[in-house]
């Protein structure tokens, strides 16, 4: 009877085994697949906007020689924030309604390592002040002149940002000024035509990249909204609103009004609903969806678009207003630009 009881313990033991090592596999991949981090599509990297071709294929510099993702979107969003003709991203960016230009900008890692400034002013690359501030501080966000001051002692230089170019387009936005925050006014008041997110008005370059060892990281960075309230930050700084990034499951990030995104954690949503099972492209969707049901009668005239990439490397997008496109950059396609399904 002691050796039929022994035997029997044994058996359950092994059984129980058997059923948690078949558990831990099916929940391995995002969806159940069984794939581990890594097994999907290989190194890839994918950015918001027509300006993210260029962005991408900096990136991808880092990711074919077998580079870190968190090294590839640091690179690749540095190429917008260094671009003279980008006037939402970086140095050339549009002024507040002051006429001063502050940036914000976010970086996050698939362990949840993150870090993020806004409100920064006199620094062309908030992004690289971004990832000190989550590799040399306990903190995660740091604003304003804490931000510049933080940024001036780790070795960055001062500089003014606000280009002639600039200038000039908001000396004359104040010719004509009644000041209201709203998405795109850059569009009307320049009295431009195209939707919401069409090729006249860019507002964040969010990048994700998965490498050849499947790790994930994202990186977002902004001037803001063109003449928006001085001291006004949107959604591309804060970590679960404009990015969020979890290694075992994928990454997010956003475009469009940041003031949408916030009031429901966009990025972070997304992220969860791959978590329960949505592909990218259905988790976007579901995420834009939510906006537009608790705000349907603004949502006809702003626009939020979701960017994610699961962590076998499978990609989706979906926008409020059509017109926001994605770039895409692997082994196969250097120079892919796609455009978002949209709910109009």
């Amino acid at each position: 009877m002691a050796d039929r009881r022994d035997f029997l313990k044994a058996s359950l033991l092994g059984a129980s085994a058997v059923a948690l090592a078949s558990g831990a596999n099916a929940l391995t991949g995002p969806t159940g697949t069984g794939k581990t981090a890594g097994q999907g599509k290989g190194p890839r990297v994918i950015s918001t906007w027509d300006f993210g071709v260029a962005a991408n294929q900096a990136a991808w510099s880092v990711l074919a020689k077998g580079g870190h993702a968190l090294d590839a979107v640091e690179t690749g969003v540095m190429v917008p924030e260094a671009d003279l003709k980008n006037h939402s991203v970086g140095r050339a960016g549009y002024p507040d309604r002051d006429g001063h230009v502050s940036l914000d900008a976010s970086i996050m890692d698939a362990d949840g390592s993150c870090g993020a400034v806004a409100a920064l002013e006199h620094i062309a690359h908030p992004i690289q002040v971004a990832r000190r501030v989550m590799e040399r501080t306990p903190h995660v966000l740091l604003v304003g002149d804490g931000a510049l001051q933080f940024a001036l002692e780790q070795g960055f230089k001062k500089e003014e940002l606000l280009t002639p170019e600039s200038e000039l387009a908001w000396k004359e936005w104040l010719k004509t000024a009644h000041y209201q925050p709203s998405a795109n006014s850059e569009v009307r008041d320049y009295g431009k035509t195209g939707l919401p997110g069409g090729k006249d008005n860019h507002d964040t370059i969010g990048m994700l990249a998965i490498d050849a060892q499947g790790r994930l990281a994202g990186a977002c960075t902004t001037s803001g909204m063109a003449w928006k309230l001085r001291g006004r930050v949107g959604d591309s700084p804060i970590i679960g609103a404009g990015l969020y990034v979890d290694g075992e499951v994928g990454a997010a990030t956003s475009t469009g009004v940041g003031e949408e995104v916030i009031r429901n954690a966009g990025s972070f949503l997304v992220v969860e609903l791959m978590r329960q099972g949505r592909s990218p492209q259905e988790a976007c969707r579901e995420a834009v969806m939510r906006i537009v049901k608790k705000r349907p009668h603004a949502s006809k005239d702003l626009q939020v678009g979701f960017l994610a990439m699961n962590r076998d490397g499978e990609v989706g997008a979906f926008a409020i207003q059509p017109g926001f496109s994605y770039a895409v950059c692997d082994a196969q396609r250097q120079d892919g630009l796609l455009p978002a399904k949209s709910v109009y």
